[in-house]
């Protein structure tokens, strides 16, 4: 598609302010064969809704499937008293319907066998459409009952659970590429480049910066739908931003990051602009993108915690193409050893060197505790992969 279409808010809001006549939306997301996010939305009936079916006993709020010629009824107590407002503790992944989608059209499953279900396994307020709607975070399960094989976060849950008393806490720096319909970087001349690399980075002002527009509401979209984004800034590349999120306690660090990208693709939607999270979405000279990830533990975060860190940085170094195999796609463009990248068939670390493997933070190197920072994992990086692999070095696998 070559023509630029933007959203029309202007036209829109008149129909966003529409009563919902006690309904909820519910926005399911999952990750497909190709890392990226997909959705799709279905109706939660509440009190305010003119029931299909008698209310259920006790006042609570059920979820229904609009019964049709292919499907029949779904009633799901979602135990939330009538008449009550959207809040966090309301919605859980365990009151919530589990759907399906067709596998085929997303790489996941055969067109003979293509029905996947979607399991929710965490909700979010949804700042798109706003209070009551929902996000829900949803896992890929096939028909037998067993994770589809794209479903990374079902192992690296169990990883989690079994080294949760570790106290893991993890953050990830998402860098991407805001691209324009011609796949070009926003503002980069058609038939050249911008000036050297020098004056973009954490830039600001007219021709160091472009798009701030998409990185602000992407950072408001985060805090009103409760992810734990903790920052943004311009990176080295012009077009090339970063956002952190976290820390993040197991788990968490993977669903709050999907749903980060998720908004942030939903954001630049609106803009009429495309997201990049091409490790080397520019060749030559230029900074390619990467998902930087912080680690700790309990006893790396109190005094004495740098023998931890070291102890936990010697068991990556003895895997490191192990890692390196589940960091993202086309991470060989970007670990060059050049643009503040190790090299890729090398392990390397040391204090404060952005061009190591590890980097182990100076105020951590001088207070003698804390976290260490894995820099190989690509931009396209699973989240789920990272942190997952990251816990079985450092912790051991889990037995089946």
């Amino acid at each position: 598609m070559a023509v630029q279409l933007l959203s029309r808010n202007e036209i829109l809001q008149k129909y966003t302010n529409l009563d919902q006549k006690g309904n909820i939306i519910a926005e399911y997301i999952w990750i497909d064969a190709f890392g990226a996010t997909r959705s799709k939305a279905r109706r939660l009936v509440t009190a305010g809704a003119k029931w299909r079916c008698p209310p259920p006993a006790n006042g609570v709020i059920v979820a229904v499937e609009r019964i049709t010629s292919f499907s029949s009824d779904v009633i799901l107590c979602a135990q939330l008293i009538l008449g009550s407002t959207l809040k966090e503790q309301e919605w859980t992944p365990e009151n919530l319907p589990i759907w399906n989608f067709d596998g085929s059209s997303t790489g996941q499953a055969p067109g003979e066998n293509s029905d996947v279900y979607l399991r929710p396994v965490a909700v979010f307020p949804d700042p798109i459409r706003l209070a009551p709607n929902i996000i829900v975070l949803t896992e890929c399960w096939d028909h037998d009952g067993t994770p589809n094989k794209f479903n990374y976060r079902h192992e690296c849950a169990k990883l989690m659970d079994a080294h949760a008393a570790y106290e893991p806490w993890f953050g990830l720096e998402q860098e991407y590429t805001l691209l324009d319909m011609s796949n070009r970087p926003y503002g980069w001349p058609v038939n050249g480049f911008p000036a050297p690399q020098g004056e973009y980075y954490c830039g600001v002002g007219t021709g160091k910066v472009v798009q701030r527009d998409i990185v602000e509401a992407h950072y408001k979209a985060c805090l009103y739908a409760g992810v734990k984004i903790s920052g943004i800034n311009a990176e080295v590349m012009p077009a090339q931003w970063e956002f952190q999120v976290g820390p993040c306690d197991g788990i968490e660090m993977g669903d709050h990051l999907w749903i980060a990208r998720f908004l942030l693709d939903r954001v630049s939607e609106e803009f009429g602009a495309k997201v990049s999270v091409h490790p080397k979405p520019i060749p030559g000279d230029w900074n390619g993108a990467g998902l930087h990830s912080n680690f700790s533990t309990k006893e790396m975060r109190v005094e004495g915690g740098m023998k931890h860190i070291e102890a936990a940085i010697k068991k990556l170094e003895g895997r490191h193409m192990e890692h390196i195999a589940v960091y993202g796609e086309d991470n060989d463009k970007r670990l060059t050893g050049r643009h503040e990248t190790g090299a890729i068939d090398t392990f390397t670390w040391g204090v404060a060197n952005r061009g190591a493997s590890i980097r182990i933070p100076r105020e951590v190197g001088v207070k003698g505790y804390g976290y260490f920072e894995d820099r190989r994992p690509a931009s396209n990086a699973d989240p789920y992969r990272i942190t997952g692999i990251i816990m079985e070095t450092v912790f051991g696998a889990v037995s089946e």
